[in-house]
């Protein structure tokens, strides 16, 4: 009787833990979130960026992406995504090329993947910023 009674306790006990484990998460992840929401992406001038591969990265749990940029004569020649931690957010992707091909950060964000696209903008965003120094 004795052993069910700890059982019983022990599996409470993981229960009640598991619970307020995912209330702290979620809360986590919801503030997270709402800080991309209003997170602001600056476009960079071209002109004063010198030739080259930059690298840059951004992460908001629990979105991550990791760029390299090519820059050639002043334009933005490729970007490629080395990495993208995105959950649901793979369409987001696509905003590359849309930046090579505007040739600028200033582009639509891709519908139902809001997040990760202003995730992956911030990290092209930090790599032409060091490209700039």
């Amino acid at each position: 009787m004795k052993k069910k009674r700890v059982i019983f306790f022990s599996v409470l006990i993981f229960i009640i833990v598991a619970i307020i484990a995912g209330i702290v998460l979620k809360s986590h992840f919801e503030t997270n979130l709402e800080k991309l929401k209003d997170l602001a992406i600056k476009d960079v001038n071209l002109t004063s960026l010198k030739d080259g591969i930059y690298t840059g990265g951004y992460k908001v749990f629990p979105v991550a992406a990791e760029v390299k940029v090519s820059i050639k004569n002043h334009n933005i020649a490729k970007i490629e995504l080395v990495k993208h931690d995105h959950g649901q957010g793979s369409p987001a992707e696509a905003v590359t090329g849309k930046v090579v091909e505007a040739q600028t950060l200033d582009v639509d964000i891709v519908s139902g993947a809001t997040y990760s696209s202003k995730v992956i903008l911030k990290a092209i965003e930090n790599a032409l910023k060091s490209a700039s120094k």
